[in-house]
Protein backbone atom coordinates (compact mmCIF):
# COMPACT_ATOMS: atom_id res chain seq x y z
CA UNK A 1 0.00 0.00 0.00
CA UNK A 2 1.15 3.79 -0.66
CA UNK A 3 1.71 6.45 1.75
CA UNK A 4 -0.73 9.35 1.12
CA UNK A 5 -0.22 13.21 1.88
CA UNK A 6 -3.56 15.12 1.81
CA UNK A 7 -3.05 18.96 1.90
CA UNK A 8 -5.99 20.51 3.48
CA UNK A 9 -6.51 24.83 3.06
CA UNK A 10 -5.43 25.56 6.98
CA UNK A 11 -1.84 27.14 8.51
CA UNK A 12 1.41 25.83 7.60
CA UNK A 13 3.44 27.69 10.47
CA UNK A 14 6.49 25.71 9.12
CA UNK A 15 7.26 25.22 5.64
CA UNK A 16 10.51 23.48 5.87
CA UNK A 17 9.39 20.79 8.30
CA UNK A 18 6.55 19.85 6.43
CA UNK A 19 8.48 19.57 3.61
CA UNK A 20 10.35 17.12 5.55
CA UNK A 21 7.46 14.75 5.49
CA UNK A 22 7.41 14.24 2.21
CA UNK A 23 8.87 11.33 0.80
CA UNK A 24 9.55 10.61 -3.25
CA UNK A 25 7.16 7.41 -3.62
CA UNK A 26 3.97 9.70 -1.70
CA UNK A 27 1.13 9.85 -3.40
CA UNK A 28 -0.04 13.58 -2.95
CA UNK A 29 -3.64 14.78 -2.83
CA UNK A 30 -5.22 17.98 -2.21
CA UNK A 31 -8.36 19.70 -0.72
CA UNK A 32 -9.27 22.52 -2.66
CA UNK A 33 -6.66 25.52 -1.77
CA UNK A 34 -4.49 22.91 0.02
CA UNK A 35 -2.86 22.43 -3.35
CA UNK A 36 -1.34 25.87 -3.40
CA UNK A 37 0.62 24.38 -0.32
CA UNK A 38 1.52 21.40 -2.50
CA UNK A 39 2.91 23.70 -4.78
CA UNK A 40 5.01 25.86 -2.41
CA UNK A 41 6.71 22.46 -1.01
CA UNK A 42 7.66 21.63 -4.88
CA UNK A 43 5.15 18.89 -5.07
CA UNK A 44 2.27 18.42 -7.81
CA UNK A 45 -0.95 16.46 -6.70
CA UNK A 46 -2.38 13.67 -8.27
CA UNK A 47 -5.87 14.81 -7.91
CA UNK A 48 -7.43 17.95 -6.32
CA UNK A 49 -10.45 17.51 -4.54
CA UNK A 50 -13.43 20.22 -3.27
CA UNK A 51 -16.34 22.75 -4.13
CA UNK A 52 -12.94 25.27 -5.26
CA UNK A 53 -14.03 28.43 -3.56
CA UNK A 54 -10.71 28.35 -1.94
CA UNK A 55 -8.55 28.60 -5.70
CA UNK A 56 -9.69 30.73 -8.79
CA UNK A 57 -10.78 29.23 -11.97
CA UNK A 58 -7.33 30.90 -13.55
CA UNK A 59 -5.43 28.33 -10.20
CA UNK A 60 -8.08 25.57 -11.13
CA UNK A 61 -7.32 25.00 -15.18
CA UNK A 62 -3.15 25.44 -14.37
CA UNK A 63 -3.51 22.45 -12.40
CA UNK A 64 -5.42 20.77 -15.03
CA UNK A 65 -3.04 21.58 -17.30
CA UNK A 66 -0.19 19.92 -15.28
CA UNK A 67 -2.36 17.05 -15.79
CA UNK A 68 -4.03 17.17 -11.97
CA UNK A 69 -7.04 14.87 -11.52
CA UNK A 70 -9.71 17.72 -10.80
CA UNK A 71 -12.67 16.27 -8.75
CA UNK A 72 -15.57 19.34 -8.85
CA UNK A 73 -18.41 18.97 -6.30
CA UNK A 74 -20.97 21.31 -5.73
CA UNK A 75 -20.67 24.06 -2.96
CA UNK A 76 -24.20 23.01 -0.91
CA UNK A 77 -22.73 19.63 0.37
CA UNK A 78 -22.59 17.78 3.59
CA UNK A 79 -19.08 17.22 3.76
CA UNK A 80 -15.96 19.55 3.99
CA UNK A 81 -13.53 19.26 0.97
CA UNK A 82 -10.94 17.55 3.78
CA UNK A 83 -13.88 14.90 4.30
CA UNK A 84 -14.23 14.38 0.46
CA UNK A 85 -10.35 14.18 -0.03
CA UNK A 86 -10.06 11.84 2.96
CA UNK A 87 -12.37 9.56 1.96
CA UNK A 88 -11.12 9.43 -1.33
CA UNK A 89 -8.15 8.42 -0.49
CA UNK A 90 -9.45 5.79 1.75
CA UNK A 91 -11.06 4.20 -1.06
CA UNK A 92 -7.94 3.92 -2.89
CA UNK A 93 -6.21 1.65 -0.16
CA UNK A 94 -3.51 4.09 0.53
CA UNK A 95 -2.05 3.78 3.97
CA UNK A 96 -0.98 5.56 6.31
CA UNK A 97 -2.23 8.86 5.22
CA UNK A 98 -1.14 12.28 6.70
CA UNK A 99 -2.54 15.54 6.37
CA UNK A 100 -0.43 18.41 6.23
CA UNK A 101 -2.15 21.80 6.89
CA UNK A 102 -5.64 21.08 8.78
CA UNK A 103 -3.93 22.57 12.03
CA UNK A 104 -4.59 26.25 13.39
CA UNK A 105 -6.94 28.05 11.62
CA UNK A 106 -10.48 28.28 12.91
CA UNK A 107 -11.55 26.45 16.05
CA UNK A 108 -14.50 24.38 14.50
CA UNK A 109 -12.74 23.53 11.55
CA UNK A 110 -10.04 22.28 13.68
CA UNK A 111 -12.42 20.67 15.98
CA UNK A 112 -13.63 18.79 12.83
CA UNK A 113 -10.96 18.29 10.97
CA UNK A 114 -9.51 15.82 14.47
CA UNK A 115 -12.87 14.36 15.03
CA UNK A 116 -13.11 13.09 11.48
CA UNK A 117 -9.74 10.89 12.55
CA UNK A 118 -11.91 8.96 14.94
CA UNK A 119 -13.67 6.99 12.33
CA UNK A 120 -12.45 3.81 12.96
CA UNK A 121 -11.82 3.31 9.39
CA UNK A 122 -9.48 6.02 9.60
CA UNK A 123 -7.49 4.74 12.49
CA UNK A 124 -7.18 1.23 10.47
CA UNK A 125 -6.07 3.51 7.59
CA UNK A 126 -3.52 5.43 10.08
CA UNK A 127 -4.25 9.00 9.12
CA UNK A 128 -2.76 11.66 11.22
CA UNK A 129 -2.73 15.04 11.18
CA UNK A 130 0.80 16.41 10.71
CA UNK A 131 3.12 19.73 9.81
CA UNK A 132 5.91 18.72 10.86
CA UNK A 133 5.72 20.02 14.01
CA UNK A 134 2.52 18.71 15.60
CA UNK A 135 1.22 15.44 14.99
CA UNK A 136 -2.16 13.96 15.88
CA UNK A 137 -3.60 10.83 16.03
CA UNK A 138 -5.94 8.86 17.59
CA UNK A 139 -5.05 5.96 19.77
CA UNK A 140 -7.85 2.38 19.68
CA UNK A 141 -5.44 -0.34 20.89
CA UNK A 142 -2.00 0.37 20.97
CA UNK A 143 0.82 2.75 19.60
CA UNK A 144 4.03 3.76 19.18
CA UNK A 145 4.99 7.46 18.77
CA UNK A 146 8.81 8.60 17.68
CA UNK A 147 10.59 11.50 18.02
CA UNK A 148 13.36 12.71 20.24
CA UNK A 149 13.63 12.96 24.24
CA UNK A 150 11.69 16.30 25.05
CA UNK A 151 9.69 16.01 22.59
CA UNK A 152 5.65 16.27 24.47
CA UNK A 153 3.15 14.40 24.29
CA UNK A 154 -0.65 14.64 25.84
CA UNK A 155 -3.19 11.50 25.58
CA UNK A 156 -7.00 13.25 25.57
CA UNK A 157 -9.55 10.88 26.11
CA UNK A 158 -11.92 10.92 23.32
CA UNK A 159 -15.90 11.24 24.76
CA UNK A 160 -15.65 8.82 26.97
CA UNK A 161 -13.22 7.44 30.16
CA UNK A 162 -10.43 5.55 28.54
CA UNK A 163 -9.60 2.19 30.34
CA UNK A 164 -6.10 0.52 31.30
CA UNK A 165 -3.72 2.85 29.94
CA UNK A 166 -0.20 2.03 30.00
CA UNK A 167 2.73 3.79 28.43
CA UNK A 168 6.18 3.18 27.68
CA UNK A 169 9.34 5.92 27.22
CA UNK A 170 7.38 8.59 28.92
CA UNK A 171 8.45 11.04 31.94
CA UNK A 172 5.06 10.26 33.86
CA UNK A 173 4.13 6.76 33.12
CA UNK A 174 0.67 5.55 33.38
CA UNK A 175 0.21 1.53 34.49
CA UNK A 176 -3.32 0.42 33.87
CA UNK A 177 -4.84 3.77 34.51
CA UNK A 178 -8.21 5.23 33.71
CA UNK A 179 -8.06 8.64 31.95
CA UNK A 180 -11.10 10.58 32.26
CA UNK A 181 -12.14 13.17 29.66
CA UNK A 182 -12.93 15.86 32.11
CA UNK A 183 -9.45 16.02 33.67
CA UNK A 184 -6.03 16.92 32.57
CA UNK A 185 -3.91 14.40 33.61
CA UNK A 186 -2.54 13.18 30.29
CA UNK A 187 -1.45 16.91 29.03
CA UNK A 188 2.27 17.78 28.71
CA UNK A 189 3.95 14.19 29.12
CA UNK A 190 7.66 13.99 27.51
CA UNK A 191 9.40 11.77 25.71
CA UNK A 192 12.40 9.80 27.41
CA UNK A 193 13.93 8.26 24.03
CA UNK A 194 13.26 8.34 20.60
CA UNK A 195 9.98 5.78 20.78
CA UNK A 196 7.22 5.82 23.40
CA UNK A 197 4.46 3.52 23.23
CA UNK A 198 0.58 3.30 24.45
CA UNK A 199 -1.55 0.91 25.25
CA UNK A 200 -5.22 0.83 26.29
CA UNK A 201 -7.84 -1.77 27.09
CA UNK A 202 -10.97 0.42 26.35
CA UNK A 203 -11.79 3.62 24.61
CA UNK A 204 -10.20 6.02 22.24
CA UNK A 205 -7.39 8.18 22.99
CA UNK A 206 -6.25 11.13 20.98
CA UNK A 207 -2.73 11.38 21.20
CA UNK A 208 -0.88 15.12 20.23
CA UNK A 209 2.57 14.62 19.63
CA UNK A 210 4.59 18.16 19.71
CA UNK A 211 8.44 17.74 18.32
CA UNK A 212 11.30 19.55 19.80
CA UNK A 213 12.85 22.44 17.81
Amino acid sequence: MSRALIFVNGEMRDSGAARALVQPTDVIIAADGGGRHALALGVIPTAIIGDFDSLSEAEVRVFADMGVHILRFPPSKDETDFELALAHAVRAGHRPIIIIGANGGRLDQALGNIALLSDPEYIASEVRLDDGVTEAFFVSAKASIHGKPGDLVSLIPWGNPVEGVSTDGLVYPLNRETLLPYRTRGISNQMLAETAKVSLKRGLLLCVHIRKN
